[in-house]
This record gives C-alpha cells, sequence and structure tokens, in this order.
C-alpha cells in the first residue's frame, strides 16, 4: 500500500512540476508546450517512457534501501526561444516554475495536515510533501539538464552564460553522475549537500515528521 502511494505521489509530483514549466512558458509568450497538449494535468502527457519508468523503479528502491537517492526524470516540456522577448531571462523562469510549484503544493498540503491532524491524512501527505521538496530542491542545482542550471545563466551576464552554457552541455551530464554516483562511504556527494535542505523545509511544514 505504501509503495502505492508512493507512486500516486510520484505522478502529482511530475505532473505539477511539468505542468508549471508549460504554464510559465505560455504566460511569456510561447505557446510551444499548450499546443504540444502539455498544459495538462494529467499525468500521462508527462509520462517520458525511459526517464519516469526509471524514476518509478528507483523510487520504489529508494524507499526498499537499495538505493541512496531516485533517478530518472519526465518527458521534456517543448519551448521555442525565438516566442521569448528574453530568452535568457524568460527560460530561467520557466525553469524556476517547476521546483517553485514543487514547493508550493508541498506547502499547501503541509497547512491541510495541520488543518486535519491525524495519522490518517499525515500518511497521506507526507510522501507527496518529501517528493515535492526532493524533486525542487534536487532540480535546483545549477547542472545541465537540471532546472537550476538555466536558472544560473539566468543570474549571469550574456557573455559569462554563453561559456557556462556551453560547459554544462558538455560537461553537465557527466558531473551529475558524478554527484549521484556513492563514492563517499556508500554515499553520493549530492545527498550530502541537498539532504540537509530536504530535512530543513521538511522540518518547517511538518515539525516532527521522519527525515532523510
Amino acid at each position: 500500500m505504501e509503495i502505492i502511494i508512493l507512486i500516486i505521489a510520484f505522478a502529482l509530483t511530475i505532473t505539477i512540476h511539468e505542468m508549471s514549466h508549460a504554464w510559465m512558458a505560455d504566460r511569456l509568450g510561447d505557446p510551444t508546450a499548450r499546443l504540444s497538449g502539455r498544459l495538462s494535468l494529467n499525468p500521462l502527457v508527462h509520462y517520458d517512457p525511459v526517464g519516469s519508468t526509471l524514476l518509478i523503479v528507483t523510487v520504489i528502491m529508494t524507499y526498499l534501501g537499495a538505493l541512496p537517492f531516485p533517478f530518472g526524470w519526465a518527458k521534456p516540456v517543448p519551448i521555442d526561444p525565438y516566442n521569448l522577448k528574453d530568452p535568457k531571462k524568460d527560460s530561467a523562469l520557466i525553469s524556476l516554475a517547476g521546483p517553485l510549484s514543487n514547493i508550493i503544493f508541498a506547502t499547501i498540503l503541509s497547512i491541510i495536515a495541520r488543518i486535519f491532524p491525524g495519522g490518517t491524512v499525515f500518511n497521506l501527505v507526507y510522501p507527496v510533501v518529501l517528493l515535492n521538496i526532493a524533486l525542487a530542491v534536487f532540480n535546483l542545482i545549477p547542472i545541465h539538464p537540471l532546472d537550476g542550471g538555466k536558472i544560473l545563466l539566468g543570474l549571469m551576464d550574456d557573455s559569462d552564460a554563453r561559456k557556462m552554457d556551453l560547459f554544462l552541455q558538455r560537461y553537465g551530464i557527466m558531473l551529475l553522475f558524478l554527484l549521484i554516483f556513492p563514492i563517499f562511504g556508500g554515499t553520493s556527494l549530492i545527498s550530502i549537500v541537498i539532504n540537509p535542505v530536504i530535512n530543513f523545509l521538511i522540518h518547517i511544514l511538518l515539525p516532527g515528521a521522519a527525515l532523510i
């Protein structure tokens, strides 16, 4: 039953994240995602056969203790930068919309848990809050292809942004795998860095909840 709740939580988390990318792109003048059917709360339109399946499997394996951290991806939201007034800045805002939506959703759920205290509500809310916070924090790491890479570029001047973008396109995946690989006593560097942030946010939203 807990694994089923985790899968449902995963579907909600990914759907809200990807739809928020599409919504922000549409608001900033690029209708590509909307015309592709991605401005939707239907999880199937955001499902990537490889990445999403991998994420479901690794979420379950992490829950069972076989992996330190889940990994995978949803179907990328199509963006046409030529439709944006300020491609660098607007791309950063589109990228930020995903993690921000997960934090907002987790906050709303935590408020519901406080309004209706009780084991049943908490047990339903906790895995969704945890996944939303974990996904948001993970995606804010400033490396391509994560959202944080585009956000970082949006904060830089054009010359530095172009150089950084070239570097991240060339080495981003390699750096990400090095961060995820458990080389520090069976623990990944990424877990060492982001777990305290995740635990801090969980403690604020759901005091007394189990931390990771």
